[in-house]
């Protein structure tokens, strides 16, 4: 029952209507009994300011931050947590004495389900397809595991510098190394850990992958490869790395720890309802 005290929540991007956010977070205030709704809010990159102004009008109590906003956002905030800082990118805003304060929780979630595969990262090589907001969280995530070597793989030779170069001064010990797309080749056989950070592949161009089969034969069997898209499910990158035996994750697991840990944070309680959150996204997804 939504009424004029209901408190509000929600997420922004462009595109959003892919979104399940709203699918967990809702069942999880419903499983809590509290008073609040999460909503998805479709803003170009033009009206993010606007619309951040507009939210504290209203009354927003935080949001989350998807694709293209992740990194755009910094310049909305009065204050930006360490994690996210060293990041550069938020995915996560709260509001805190009528300021806007972002962090990032994208890390703990795309950590979550690798921490099942007990290995020992310091001799594990990454290779991260892309080098927008999300591959930024992903290579943090790669950092605190350990990676031996980060190996950021992208197509624009200037943004892939910028990249490398704002991770100089970062507080997070990364042994990082940027790569033109036409270097995929040499770089594949030698994942341990190969990342889709891309968003090839997503609702509604599912027949893609950023590889293509051939160069996905190239991965080694002991592999783990990780799409950090979750809809579809499994995506293109999935199917391809499931025909060759290796191991894969899809983005689920990851969107519903991300979203726990944001929830807490709004809410401000020790533990929120993650069951119920995965559960609503399996049953929404036919999984």
């Amino acid at each position: 029952m939504i009424t004029g005290k209901t408190k509000l929540l929600g997420v922004i991007g462009y595109p959003i209507e892919h979104s399940l956010s709203p699918v967990m977070h809702n069942a999880a205030i419903a499983q809590l009994g509290i008073d609040y709704v999460y909503l998805p809010f479709p803003i170009k990159p033009e009206d993010l300011h606007t619309a951040i102004q507009g939210f504290a009008a209203i009354g927003v109590v935080g949001f989350s931050v998807t694709i293209p906003h992740k990194q755009a956002i910094l310049r909305s905030l009065s204050a930006v947590e360490p994690i996210a800082q060293a990041v550069g990118a938020v995915n996560t805003v709260i509001k805190k004495n009528n300021s806007w304060i972002g962090t990032n929780t994208d890390i703990e979630g795309f950590l979550a389900p690798l921490q099942a595969h007990q290995q020992n990262w310091s001799q594990k090589i990454a290779v991260i397809l892309g080098n927008g907001g999300a591959a930024r969280a992903v290579v943090a995530g790669c950092a605190k595991l350990g990676c031996a070597e980060i190996h950021v793989v992208g197509r624009n030779v200037q943004r892939l510098r910028d990249f490398s170069q704002s991770w100089e001064n970062s507080p997070l010990q990364v042994n990082l190394n940027v790569h033109r797309w036409d270097e995929l080749p040499e770089l594949i056989p030698q994942a341990d850990l190969l990342v889709n950070t891309t968003p090839i592949g997503m609702y509604p161009k599912i027949d893609e992958s950023p590889l293509s089969a051939a160069e996905m034969a190239n991965l080694s069997s002991q592999a783990i490869a990780y799409d950090l898209i979750y809809t579809p499910n499994p995506t293109k990158f999935l199917q391809q790395a499931q025909q060759i035996g290796v191991t894969a994750i899809d983005g689920l697991e990851m969107l519903v720890q991300q979203g726990a840990a944001a929830l807490k944070i709004w809410l401000q309680r020790e533990s929120v309802p993650v069951d119920v959150m995965r559960q609503a996204l399996q049953k929404h997804l036919g999984l």
